[in-house]
């Protein structure tokens, strides 16, 4: 129903309005990841309250969208909206009144040191390969502070385990090394020589990170991972992907690292973005033993 009523909408465009095939193809895009997102929040269908398209707007700015990228998938969300509307699919439009400007940043959500070692402890036990690749995903993560897409993204060709660094992004804007930690080199180079073998399927894979169908583990399935780690690690403080990233950037600005040093890490434009794990830094630091300070291990 809802992935028809998307359809429905794009053929509408390129009937209507003549749209060319790559901005067709950037609305249905878009608009397939606001469906899954609606989902999520455990709805079946476009009727929902404002505060959904809200909370969407929101986790675009925690995955840290640029703010144009974040504008056109606010447009594309009004204008379902105003289809919906006009062929009386919805009874309102959850959008009127949302100007994407104005959606504010929640703050990032982290967790401690100790914490930390906790859930990665989880995965400590690396008798299978896919408790390996697991262990390198999450080691690689806290110990870089990589996006989710890069993580997901990587392949061999990558990663130096030897020289304990990885290439992110390639050729992007974005394009930086990062070193690992020596713990985490250690799970990497565990993972590719015992683990990833018995995995692969197919001898040209590049993809570092694979499925048990062989091929690259996506976004969605590292999410489950970390769900699936986080519950047996009984840390109350709600965990994704994206704890982790936080978490390291607190950490490392927590111990010597300057906020210019981890805006490179994190490979973030401006030094803006990064300031706000400064003031995380600052309001965790430990007052008393068992705090939730601590720095980062690198």
């Amino acid at each position: 129903m809802m992935r028809a009523s998307v359809d429905d909408f794009v053929q509408h465009l390129k009937t209507e309005r003549g749209l060319s095939k790559n901005t067709l193809a950037a609305y249905r895009s878009d608009l397939r990841q606001f469906e899954t997102f609606v989902r999520k929040a455990g709805h079946s269908g476009w009727d929902v309250p404002p505060q959904v398209v809200r909370s969407f707007m929101t986790d675009l700015i925690q995955r840290e969208y640029r703010q144009t990228s974040r504008a056109r998938k606010l447009a594309a969300v009004k204008a379902l909206y105003r289809y919906l509307l006009s062929s009386g699919t919805v009874a309102t439009d959850p959008t009127a009144g949302l100007d994407g400007a104005r959606v504010t940043r929640r703050r990032p959500r982290i967790i401690s040191p100790a914490e930390v070692e906790r859930l990665l402890e989880q995965a400590a036990d690396a008798s299978t390969p896919e408790r390996m690749r697991d262990r390198a995903m999450l080691e690689a993560l806290y110990a870089t502070g990589m996006r989710v897409s890069e993580l997901v993204g990587l392949d061999v060709e990558d990663v130096d385990c030897w020289e304990r660094e990885i290439l992110l992004g390639r050729d992007g804007a974005s394009a930086r090394t990062v070193p690992l930690t020596e713990r985490a080199a250690e799970a990497l180079q565990a993972y590719l020589t015992n683990g990833r073998e018995k995995l692969l399927r197919r001898v040209d894979e590049p993809a570092v990170f694979l499925n048990h169908r062989g091929n690259r583990l996506t976004r969605q399935g590292f999410w489950l991972i970390v769900k699936a780690y986080a519950q047996r690690s009984n840390i109350q403080t709600p965990i994704t992907p994206h704890t982790l990233r936080h978490s390291f950037a607190a950490h490392r600005l927590q111990g010597d690292s300057s906020v210019r040093e981890v805006q490179k890490l994190l490979g973030h434009a401006s030094p803006a973005t990064t300031q706000v794990y400064a003031e995380l830094a600052r309001e965790n630091r430990p007052q008393a033993p068992g705090g939730t300070g601590g720095g980062h291990p690198a």
